[in-house]
């Protein structure tokens, strides 16, 4: 049984979105991409896996009523990411999947394999994608990549909260968000020793989420994306401008292969 999933589609007090303004909306969720909103598409991919109890916490009132007239629950969003999850989990609880409105290129099948990939003993999971990956599937991307002794790799804003435990993730995560302007604290949870072994180029990516779980009392691990495209999210109008170009590629190779089936089940 899929866990149910929580939508972020929350926007940072005092500072204005550039797609929503570009795109003269409200909310860059409402952006349309292939004749549906961004949000549209990623609801369609989370039920399209199988999920039936869907969260999307937002305080836009147009979000909102999309977000209803999916047949989705809507949760106040908080004032940062880590605010509104842990809205979403004392909702939900465990299990519980974590994406973001503006994923708009998710797949319903990615999500699956993400979720029969995490282990059986992992209290938190994280999808992310090799750097090779991304670069191959949309070359020219300005994604954001850290770079392990295994490699470059790049979120996916996708993560699954497997067990109660993961409410400590939560915490550290909003612990984060209020030192993202102090990065010595933020450091100094991670350890001397961790640092000491990312800097030397000698720490994987499962190393160190094993390490940063640890010492928060939960089993972290990367589950690595098949596709780089689960790597692209819409940041800017630039993002949004390259999703369009790969939906509307994707449709056109669509019918045109529609195209070819139907002509050939007309020949005798």
């Amino acid at each position: 049984m899929m866990p149910a999933a929580l939508v972020l589609a929350g926007s940072r007090p005092g500072a204005p979105d550039g797609v929503a303004l570009a795109e003269g909306l409200s909310h860059k969720a409402l952006a349309r991409i292939g004749g549906e909103t961004m949000l549209a598409r990623v609801i369609a991919a989370l039920r399209g896996a199988g999920i039936e109890r869907l969260a999307v916490a937002t305080n836009d009132e147009e979000v909102a009523a999309l977000a209803r007239a999916r047949e989705c629950e809507v949760i106040a969003s908080g004032t940062g990411p880590s605010a509104s999850v842990a809205a979403g989990f004392a909702h939900f609880g465990a299990p519980m999947l974590v994406t973001t409105s503006d994923h708009a290129l998710l797949e319903a099948e990615w999500v699956r394999e993400f979720v029969a990939a995490a282990p059986g003993d992992a209290d938190v999971a994280v999808l992310l994608a090799r750097g090779e990956a991304v670069r191959a599937a949309l070359p020219g991307s300005s994604r954001t990549f850290l770079t392990f002794a295994d490699g470059a790799w790049s979120g996916c804003n996708l993560f699954l909260l497997a067990t109660p435990r993961a409410r400590a993730a939560i915490e550290t995560w909003s612990m984060v968000e209020a030192d993202r302007k102090r990065p010595w604290r933020i450091a100094a949870r991670l350890g001397i020793g961790t640092l000491w072994r990312y800097w030397r180029g000698r720490l994987t990516l499962a190393a160190a989420l094993a390490r940063l779980g640890a010492r928060i009392g939960v089993v972290a691990v990367p589950v690595a994306a098949r596709d780089g495209l689960a790597a692209v999210d819409v940041d800017k109008p630039r993002d949004l401008a390259d999703v369009r170009r790969i939906v509307a590629a994707r449709e056109a190779d669509g019918g045109a292969a529609a195209t070819c089936t139907s002509s050939g089940s007309g020949s005798t």
